[in-house]
């Protein structure tokens, strides 16, 4: 315990936030195909399922993310005579109340296809929701690495709609803030068409939502009987395993760059020429004489090992260790940089 204090000043601590990124590639084989969906599992309640990368019985897997699907009280698609009708309003609602919130008059207000809200802006009615998990995401996902590269039909035949890269494109300048969620980007198919967008990408919450429209067409009319409804048909009758099931089988890879928000503390802990010449360890002192000292007459010696930071009352917060004894006397000064990560 230390019995010589040093008040720190304001201009003795600083802040800073180092942002740390890690890129994240996930590929469609993991999400269907290499554990014959023994990675994912569908719950009794029916209204989303988890993706591993692995199977889920095992102690070593690890959760990726979470699909659903929902659509507004209003959309085309609500019926009573649908397959889990409810839960799909349901999903869509909460969903929408977490990230988009409410409008002035306490309605739950709709997914916006660039997120102005105005009364005659497209709505997105029918979407896909994409959950990262928190193992994945970090702190938040990085504006501007999204991509999604999907099937639009279940085939990589160009002819029954191919692959389509979808990605929050100039995301890392251009994003909205006017969500309870945090902030968010637009989720285009193209980087040079504004009017491709397709979705919403949520970077605090984690959450990709996807209008059902990019698939228009993949389970239209075709030659082969596999095509035979139409994608809101097929949504609007199936239940949400179902519908995630199709989903994901047209997932060809996905990749995001997360985020982990270091916050850190400096303190610069100074000691001035005629200060900390002492040791406050017993073991300085042997018979009332300074042990380090080789000449009486030599000026007073000490050797930092240890930093501490006291509350106002004196009381012990944190500890210090440098990687090396500093030697301190009348004839030097020291600043000790001491950094507390939070």
């Amino acid at each position: 315990m230390s019995n010589s204090y040093k008040t720190l000043t304001s201009a003795d601590v600083a802040v800073t936030k180092t942002l740390l990124h890690e890129v994240v590639p996930l590929t469609g084989t993991i999400v269907s195909g290499t554990y014959s969906d023994l990675n994912i599992k569908n719950y009794s309640h029916g209204m989303f399922q988890s993706v591993y990368d692995y199977p889920y019985l095992s102690s070593s897997a690890n959760h990726i993310f979470d699909l659903t699907v929902g659509y507004a009280a209003t959309s085309s698609l609500s019926s009573s005579a649908n397959t889990q009708n409810n839960k799909k309003i349901n999903i869509y609602n909460q969903m929408a109340q977490i990230l988009v919130g409410f409008d002035t008059g306490s309605v739950i207000q709709r997914f916006d296809k660039d997120g102005d809200f105005s009364a005659t802006n497209v709505k997105l009615n029918e979407c896909l929701f994409i959950s990262f998990s928190r193992l994945l995401s970090k702190d938040e996902l990085k504006k501007g690495s999204l991509s999604l590269s999907l099937y639009r039909s279940g085939s990589s035949n160009s002819s029954l709609g191919g692959l389509v890269t979808i990605s929050d494109y100039g995301a890392a300048s251009d994003y909205r803030t006017n969500s309870p969620a945090g902030e968010y980007g637009i989720l285009y198919t193209s980087s040079v068409d504004t009017g491709s967008a397709v979705g919403l990408v949520y970077y605090q919450a984690g959450i990709a939502v996807l209008t059902s429209s990019i698939f228009t067409g993949v389970f239209g009319a075709r030659s082969s009987t596999l095509y035979t409804s139409s994608v809101s048909t097929f949504i609007a009758s199936s239940s949400i395993s179902s519908s995630c099931d199709a989903f994901r089988n047209r997932i060809n890879s996905i990749q995001f760059n997360n985020t982990t928000e270091l916050n850190s503390t400096i303190y610069f802990c100074r000691a001035n020429h005629n200060e900390f010449n002492y040791s406050s360890n017993p073991t300085y002192l042997s018979n009332g004489k300074i042990i380090v000292k080789n000449v009486s007459t030599d000026a007073p010696v000490s050797y930092i090992t240890t930093v501490g930071l006291y509350a106002a009352d004196n009381e012990l917060l944190a500890v210090a260790k440098l990687s090396e004894p500093l030697k301190k006397s009348v004839d030097n000064e020291l600043t000790v940089r001491t950094r507390l990560d939070f």
